[in-house]
């Protein structure tokens, strides 16, 4: 699914027109990005929590060259899914 047909399903689900849905899926996007650049979580009971990691620096592999090269430290985003997300998955 992409995102025009994210919206159509928002649109068909809510009542709201998709004009309407798009602005609060575009509202809601910006609203994460926002709280995980300032290193704050979000939880939403029954869906998951997004949230910051830090990964450490590390030494990797140049697999044309064999070179050894090093990765830096960088921050990157997470989304770990509540346990009734997971169990619908796993049909349970």
């Amino acid at each position: 699914m992409n995102k025009s047909e994210f919206i159509d399903a928002i649109a068909k689900k809510s009542g709201l027109t998709k004009k309407e849905s798009e602005s609060s899926l575009n509202a809601l996007m910006d609203v994460i990005k926002d709280t995980l650049k300032h290193g704050d979580k979000i939880s939403l009971v029954g869906f998951g929590t997004f949230r910051v990691m830090q990964k450490k620096a590390t030494t990797g592999v140049n697999p044309q060259t064999k070179a050894k090269i090093s990765i830096p430290a960088k921050k990157v985003a997470k989304l770990k899914f509540s346990d009734s997300i997971n169990a619908i998955l796993n049909g349970k």
